[in-house]
C-alpha cells in the first residue's frame, strides 16, 4: 500500500513539475508588465476582455493586473515603480504634473468616457430627481476623487448648490458599500457589481447612474511615467493595441456575448446579472471607441476638477496626453 502512495506521490509531482513548466515555456519571452487598476468593476469590461482572449500576449506582453482601490494608491504604485501601468482617473496625472513631479505620468491610452458609479439609494424612486439629494448624506468617495467630483458637478449644474447636499468624502473608497449597509448616509455612490450586489441583497435601489449626468471625460485612462514610456514605446503600443481589440469585441458583440468571455473575473456575480450590468454600461455608452483622449475631453475633466475646487493649475493637454499609438 505505502509502495502504490509513494508511486502516486511521485507521478503526481511529475505531472505538476511538467505542468508548471509549460506553463512558464507558453509565457517564454513576453514582455511582463504590471498594471494597477483603481477598482474591480464590470465597467472595464474591454480590458478584462483583452486579458482573457489573449489580445495581450498576442503583443508580446505578459499583463499581470492587480488591484491599488483608489487612484491615489494607483499613482503611488506607478511613480514607485511597483508597476509600470497605472489605470485610474485622469486627473491624477495632472494633481501629479502639479507637484512639479520631473518623471511624471502620462496619459497613453482611454477607456471608459463616462463616469462608472450609480447612484444607490434606501428607496426606489421610479421617476428620480436630483432636487431629491437636497439636505440628503451621501457618501462619495474619496475628496479629490472622480465619484465625488463628478457627483458635484452634475448638481451644480442642475440648480443644486453643494451646501445644499452633504457629499461625504470621508470614507475610504474600498469601504463605501460596507459603510452604507451599515446604516451610514442616504445614498451611496457605487460601481458594478457593488451597486446591483446591494440592490439584490436589499440593501438599496440604484436610481440613477453619475456617469450620465457628468458628461464625456476621459474618465479612467492608462497612465504610465513619461521615461517608462520613452524607454518602452513596443511595449506601449503593443499594450493601447490590445485594448483598442477590447473596445472593438465590446462594441460588435451583445451583453451576452461579453458577460460570458469575461464571467471568470467576477466569480461571485450571477450570470444573469453580469449580462444586465455589461447591457446596463452599454447603455449609458460607457467606453470609448478608441482609445484616443481628445483635448475636449481632457479639459472637461479639467472643469469638474476645477469645480470642486481642487485644481491648482491647468495642465498642458500637449504634456499629459500622449495619443501616438491611438487610432482616430
Amino acid at each position: 500500500m505505502k509502495k502504490i502512495i509513494f508511486v502516486l506521490v511521485v507521478v503526481c509531482l511529475i505531472v505538476g513539475g511538467f505542468l508548471i513548466f509549460r506553463k512558464e515555456e507558453k509565457n517564454e519571452g513576453l514582455e511582463k508588465v504590471k498594471v494597477a487598476e483603481v477598482t474591480h468593476s464590470v465597467f472595464y469590461a474591454p480590458q478584462y476582455v483583452a486579458d482573457a482572449l489573449g489580445y495581450f500576449k498576442d503583443e508580446g506582453l505578459d499583463v499581470e493586473i492587480i488591484l491599488a482601490s483608489g487612484a491615489d494608491k494607483v499613482t503611488s504604485a506607478v511613480l514607485s515603480g511597483d508597476v509600470q501601468i497605472g489605470f485610474c482617473g485622469s486627473e491624477s496625472t495632472i494633481y501629479v504634473y502639479n507637484q512639479k513631479q520631473k518623471d511624471y505620468l502620462i496619459n497613453f491610452a482611454g477607456l471608459t468616457k463616462k463616469d462608472g458609479s450609480f447612484l444607490v439609494g434606501r428607496s426606489k424612486s421610479q421617476n428620480f430627481d436630483l432636487n431629491e439629494l437636497k439636505g440628503k448624506h451621501i457618501i462619495g468617495g474619496r475628496e479629490g476623487g472622480m465619484p465625488a467630483m463628478t457627483l458635484e458637478y452634475a448638481l451644480n449644474r442642475n440648480g443644486i448648490k453643494s451646501n445644499e447636499v452633504n457629499i461625504d468624502t470621508s470614507i475610504d473608497f474600498a469601504s463605501m458599500s460596507g459603510a452604507f449597509m451599515s446604516g451610514t448616509g442616504d445614498y451611496v455612490a457605487l460601481f458594478e457589481p457593488t451597486a446591483s450586489e446591494l440592490e439584490n441583497e436589499g440593501y438599496g435601489y440604484i436610481v440613477a447612474s453619475i456617469g450620465e449626468l457628468g458628461g464625456n471625460v476621459p474618465y479612467t485612462t492608462y497612465n504610465a511615467k513619461k521615461s517608462y514610456i520613452e524607454d518602452n514605446p513596443k511595449v506601449i503600443e503593443g499594450f493601447t493595441k490590445a485594448i483598442q481589440k477590447g473596445l472593438d469585441f465590446v462594441h460588435t458583440h451583445s451583453s451576452k456575448e461579453v458577460a460570458e468571455v469575461i464571467e471568470s473575473y467576477f466569480p461571485d456575480t450571477k450570470m444573469d446579472d453580469l449580462i444586465n450590468i455589461v447591457q446596463r454600461y452599454m447603455d449609458i455608452d460607457s467606453w470609448y471607441d478608441t482609445t484616443y483622449i481628445s483635448k475636449k475631453d481632457f479639459e472637461h475633466i479639467e472643469e469638474i476638477v476645477d469645480n470642486a475646487g481642487k485644481l491648482e493649475a491647468k495642465a498642458p493637454y500637449k504634456k499629459l496626453v500622449d495619443n501616438s499609438y491611438a487610432e482616430r
